[in-house]
């Protein structure tokens, strides 16, 4: 498999930090040039945009955008077509997550998570289809060992993603042969900084995980750069786990 996506241009969302931020360098190591989607960290935006654009000039561009608003596909599409004259990987990155128990649930909570795990994909793959088609390229989605087994006490987030993994899957069959469609599934990669899980709650995942360790952002980042460039891989979602959905 030749895994080099020199001349070649992706747009991922949610890229300023962690997972996303992991992403961009990985794809832009491989040869991409990459539109850094963003919402809020700014600071983090500008800063790998100069990373990148130091290694290599003019192959990076942040693009700050609330992917709730209509308006945010064509201007992220756009964007990136503008600077980079064309579009080869779609990588739907970004992710809200947070807890919501059944008796709390708000319509908020269900706006918010289904619109930035589901919704702003589809729609960010209905714009980018076009272009997608006429460079051969792909769209990675990034969604969640629960989406086939859900979480307790994230209902909301939990149909978010198991939608994702329904989407990843159609759009293989709408979007082929000329877009191949797949999608990574982390485990527990970078645990979440407003201390979601507590201690003895991330002891236990690691102590059911098979490769006992927590993985990564960079891992989950070799796994989108594999289906990136896997020509013959369509409908398909990779976990990337440590073996931890062998468990659940």
């Amino acid at each position: 498999m030749d895994d080099s996506l020199q001349g070649k241009a992706a747009l991922v969302t949610g890229a300023a930090r962690r997972i996303g931020a992991a992403i961009a360098r990985e794809l832009h190591a491989a040869g991409a040039s990459v539109a850094i989607h963003y919402r809020d960290a700014e600071a983090e935006a500008v800063k790998l945009e100069a990373e990148l654009n130091a290694a290599r000039a003019g192959s990076a561009l942040r693009v700050k955008a609330e992917l709730l608003a209509p308006v945010a596909p064509r201007a992220l599409v756009g964007a990136a077509l503008e600077r980079f004259g064309r579009l080869d990987l779609l990588v739907n990155n970004a992710s809200s997550f947070f807890p919501t128990r059944i008796g709390a649930i708000e319509a908020s909570h269900w706006e918010e998570l289904i619109g930035s795990n589901l919704r702003a994909p589809l729609f960010l793959a209905q714009e980018a289809a076009p272009h997608l088609q006429s460079s051969g390229g792909s769209i990675v989605n990034v969604v969640d060992i629960h989406a086939e087994r859900p979480l307790k006490g994230y209902v909301v987030y939990s149909i978010a993603k198991a939608g994702l993994a329904a989407l990843t899957r159609s759009l293989a069959l709408e979007l082929g042969p000329a877009v191949r469609v797949n999608a990574v599934a982390p485990g527990a990669i970078a645990w979440p900084e407003d201390g979601q899980f507590e201690n003895g709650e991330r002891s236990r995942i690691v102590a059911t995980t098979p490769l006992a360790r927590v993985g990564s952002p960079e891992e989950v980042a070799q796994a989108v750069h594999f289906l990136a460039c896997a020509r013959f891989v369509t409908g398909q979602i990779l976990a990337v786990d440590g073996g931890r959905s062998v468990f659940l």
